[in-house]
């Protein structure tokens, strides 16, 4: 491990016209956009066809569960789609039940802001989103402040559960259709993030955040293939050859054919056959067509960390929202608000994974509850044209919502803020001035007062953390050099250890740029991250050489071969 000096910590400047830079949609937008709307629509016409508008906000918080799970394989996103709605009707059946008992609001707040820091723990121990915890906020939060009755919870709960039941069946409706399409996905992001990173590299011009970013890329490829841990069809191992091939270039680049990578990208996106890589491992000692994916079958094996060791360093994360969704709350209620919910919702939807991200998300918040509210008070009469006009309304703003918010999020706060103002007109219409300076008073508060809490509360294992990310950096960084240089290793011990290495690598980089962004705290060792992050990439590159996993010269022209994969 080098002995560099750590580099003193700069002040940063609080960045805001760069938070509200838009940035380029999600390839699939259209995918929870739409499925948002199936979700939401059949159950709430329904009640509307009943007479029963009232009851709308219920089914929409089984119904908003749509929203989650879309990068994952299908086989992985029926059991996170089942426990988010578990999760849902949980944070629900407490709302429901401490209404039912009390109508305190310093008690509503206070179970809102524990509910509201569970959630986001939980959430980001889960790696649940997105829209992770903000969702099931907004539900259980909400729900604490309409009046119940004991008697009223199970009738509710019920309503809840069923659109919850309805809105699983949407996230996994396209399967019988593209049952790898979230595999291919990630992996077509692999190659082509691979793809530019070779570009940058034989330009003479390497980027360090080019590279970092088609690691992350490939590492998230392959959790999307691992996370089908039944037996692996022909389509995934052939996906799985594709990933490889991404791996080789991250090596060497210079050897690598980005136009090639890009073709095979195009061809995956599609629903036709995966395109052939061909084997370059053919060498004795080296991965055959048949074991080329040994080190695969090992990982899908391996058990996913308890969820206890996990929650353990998200402890600062966790009373940062707690503390700031409550004082956000309290401030709320000593300015006379009646719906205290909104500017704890504002609170928790804050914080990140730093205080940096955390104050842009704050900017891009209050931004955009301040020109949704406009838009709320454009759509006001049309809403009013009577209850189908309203559900209407509701789901026009849940697709725009779902279409915006990956530009960035303070375009899609712009329709989440009307959406949430309709809402509260399900039970009857109330005088949109007051709605609307209620809103902007409770955004305020919820972002100065949550931010407020996030200076308060600093995490300061950031350090501690990055110091355990080197440590494991070098310890695979040194398993994987022996394992190259030793003249009798096993192929399958060659790929876990290089695979290893990777996610290592993955984890120091994300480690390290959420410690930076952290405030108050000690020196970060940021020359030693770099020395680490050089050190072991040349290790992956003679990893990669040892195991002949190099193309031949000859092998570099773009023509694409394809292997009949379909499913």
């Amino acid at each position: 491990m080098s002995s560099a000096t750590p580099t003193p910590t700069r002040v940063r400047r609080l960045p805001v016209v760069g938070a509200l830079r838009l940035g380029r949609p999600s390839d699939v937008w259209f995918k929870p956009a739409l499925s948002v709307v199936a979700a939401v629509a059949p159950p709430s016409l329904l009640l509307v066809a009943l007479g029963r508008l009232d009851l709308v906000a219920y089914t929409m918080a089984g119904s908003l569960c749509a929203l989650y799970a879309h990068h994952r394989p299908y086989a992985a996103r029926a059991k996170v789609l089942a426990w988010v709605v578990l999760g849902m009707l949980g944070g629900l059946a407490v709302a429901l039940v401490t209404a039912s008992l009390t109508r305190n609001a310093v008690v509503l707040v206070t179970v809102g802001a524990l509910l509201a820091a569970v959630q986001k723990a939980v959430c980001d121990a889960t790696r649940v989103g997105p829209p992770a915890h903000v969702i099931l906020t907004f539900v259980s939060s909400a729900t604490l402040f309409v009046p119940q009755t004991l008697g009223q919870v199970p009738g509710h709960l019920a309503l809840a559960a069923a659109a919850g039941a309805w809105a699983w069946l949407v996230g996994m409706a396209p399967a019988p259709l593209r049952p790898h399409g979230p595999e291919r996905r990630a992996t077509a992001q692999a190659l082509n993030t691979a793809a530019a990173y070779a570009e940058t590299a034989r330009g003479g011009e390497e980027s360090a955040g080019a590279r970092s970013a088609a690691y992350a890329a490939v590492h998230a490829a392959w959790q999307a293939l691992l996370a089908a841990r039944n037996r692996p069809s022909t389509t995934r191992r052939a996906l799985e050859r594709l990933v490889v091939r991404a791996e080789v270039a991250l090596a060497a680049p210079a050897d690598t054919d980005p136009a090639r990578l890009r073709a095979w990208a195009d061809a995956v996106r599609g629903s036709g056959r995966v395109p052939r890589t061909g084997d370059p491992r053919r060498d004795e000692g080296s991965l055959g067509e048949r074991d080329e994916l040994v080190g695969v079958a090992a990982e899908r094996a391996v058990a996913p960390r308890p969820l206890w060791s996990r929650l353990g360093p998200l402890a600062p994360l966790a009373v940062r929202t707690a503390l700031g969704c409550a004082l956000a709350g309290y401030v709320s209620l000593a300015l006379g608000a009646d719906r205290p919910y909104w500017a704890l919702v504002t609170a928790a939807s804050l914080y990140q994974a730093n205080l940096t991200l955390t104050w842009s998300r704050a900017v891009q918040r209050v931004v955009g509850n301040l020109v949704g509210v406009l838009l709320f008070a454009a759509v006001t009469p049309v809403a009013r044209l009577g209850p189908l006009a309203l559900v209407l309304c509701i789901l026009a703003c849940n697709f725009g919502a779902e279409a915006l918010i990956g530009r960035n999020y303070w375009l899609g706060s712009v329709c989440v803020t009307p959406l949430a103002l309709l809402v509260t007109e399900l039970p009857g219409y109330q005088p949109t001035g007051e709605l609307v300076t209620d809103r902007v008073v409770d955004t305020l508060v919820g972002a100065l007062v949550g931010f407020a809490a996030a200076l308060a509360v600093t995490d300061r294992r950031a350090g501690r953390r990055v110091e355990r990310a080197l440590t494991a950096v070098d310890r695979a960084r040194e398993r994987a050099a022996r394992l190259a240089a030793g003249p009798v290793s096993t192929p399958a011990a060659l790929e876990a250890a290089r695979r290893g290495l990777a996610a290592a690598v993955v984890d120091l980089r994300a480690t390290a740029d959420a410690a930076a962004g952290e405030w108050w705290q000690r020196a970060l060792p940021q020359e030693r991250v770099v020395l680490a992050e050089q050190a072991a990439h040349r290790t992956l590159a003679a990893t990669v050489r040892r195991q002949g996993l190099l193309p031949d010269p000859g092998t570099t022209s773009t023509q694409t071969h394809t292997e009949d994969t379909s499913p």
